[in-house]
């Protein structure tokens, strides 16, 4: 019975990740998509004030805006047990989201640029509706909005740095059904920042650093627990869980063909979750209930993102392709219903049309294919396959 309460813990970032390992969402813009997030040394677009802010002293002095809407599809995860879970043959919901995105990049105020990003760099949800999945992940949502105002600085025609400050809200939704069950839902607004550099030695080759630092949310709102039928708890609840600082360091060349290839190694750093723990504004004496307080061993693990990214200018046209790999952060130990996480390779490729000087129009496409994955730990003894995620974004980017 322990162990079956501790499965209905909260997790309130324990969700469904999208093509990175974790529960990070990357691909925040058009471009960012069609490149696999391999537009960090080489941005110049509106959406800079996100991936590289320093980039934007060397845009073009005028206002450049993207406003892009993405298409999520999660596959419905297959679960196979084995062992002491022979026979369970069981699936996830298929997912759908629509998310949109803006950034925005100012003119040069002297050596400034001021810089805003509105996206969604983590969450998304899981939810299962037989057992024994539903002990704990009957539904763990987790949404993540950022406010990332920048600001630029050019120090000279080769080197600029640039400062933002994030502002998160997050809200999440948490239901199991079991002997004991929970139902939670919790918000918070969270504080965090990142920093980045740009230095172009030629004309032919980029570079590009970036930093964002490690926020934690701070989960508060309300908790009902049952056991069975019985509601032995109703009030206030928090837990806090973090969104990892994350580094990335590009290096990007153009060849005299208008041809760019850039290269991005990204480290998350994911040991910041080393578990679980939960605060009641009110009293849980019920002798089960104390195991809803008991903290759950996360021991998260940090990981490496390999993205490389191809982008052929034309006159009109511009064509991206990429590719990246990305490692799980979750142990074997570690795995559950709430997050089957692992690793993963995924392909995209998109385009962009300049309808004149002033409007263009975007379309991409991402392609994310987890490896199955065998666990067997203290809850979990099965196979967990078919989590392949597609994503789709178009945009319209305007200048003035």
């Amino acid at each position: 019975m322990k162990n079956l309460l501790k499965l209905t813990g909260l997790s309130l970032v324990a969700v469904t990740a999208l093509s990175a390992g974790g529960y990070k969402i990357p691909e925040v813009s058009t471009n960012g998509i069609a490149l696999s997030a391999a537009t960090v040394a080489h941005s110049h677009g509106a959406d800079s004030a996100y991936y590289n802010p320093a980039n934007m002293s060397f845009m073009v002095d005028e206002h450049n805006m993207e406003l892009d809407l993405i298409y999520i599809g999660l596959d419905a995860v297959n679960f196979k047990g084995s062992g002491t879970q022979a026979g369970e043959d069981i699936d996830a919901e298929t997912e759908n989201f629509l998310i949109p995105s803006l950034n925005y990049v100012s003119p040069a105020i002297g050596d400034l640029r001021f810089g805003l990003s509105v996206s969604v760099p983590g969450g998304l949800t899981k939810r299962w509706k037989e057992s024994p999945a539903i002990e704990s992940a009957e539904e763990f949502t987790l949404q993540v909005v950022e406010v990332n105002p920048t600001l630029a600085y050019k120090v000279n025609d080769k080197l600029a740095i640039a400062f933002g400050l994030r502002v998160i809200h997050s809200s999440g939704i948490v239901k199991s059904s079991a002997a004991a069950s929970r139902d939670l839902e919790g918000d918070s607004f969270d504080y965090g920042y990142n920093l980045a550099l740009a230095y172009k030695p030629t004309k032919e080759l980029e570079i590009g650093v970036t930093y964002r630092s490690n926020v934690d949310l701070t989960e508060e709102g309300n908790s009902k627990l049952y056991i069975g039928n019985t509601k032995v708890y109703d009030g206030g609840a928090s837990v806090m869980v973090p969104l990892p600082a994350l580094l990335n360091v590009a290096l990007a060349y153009t060849f005299d063909t208008k041809t760019t290839l850039e290269f991005v190694y990204e480290r998350n750093f994911w040991s910041a979750y080393d578990r679980l723990d939960f605060d009641y504004t009110g009293s849980i004496t019920n002798i089960l209930v104390p195991s809803f307080d008991d903290p759950i061993s996360k021991d998260w693990k940090d990981t490496s993102a390999y993205r490389l990214g191809i982008t052929q200018e034309l006159d009109t046209v511009t064509f991206m392709a990429g590719m990246v790999y990305d490692e799980s952060p979750v142990p074997d130990e570690r795995v559950s219903f709430e997050l089957p996480d692992s690793n993963s390779l995924s392909v995209s490729l998109g385009g962009q049309y300049k309808l004149n000087n002033a409007m263009s129009i975007g379309l991409s496409a991402l392609y994310s294919m987890r490896e199955s994955r065998d666990v067997k730990n203290d809850d979990i003894e099965g196979t967990f396959s078919h989590s392949n995620v597609l994503i789709v974004s178009a945009g319209l980017g305007y200048k003035f």
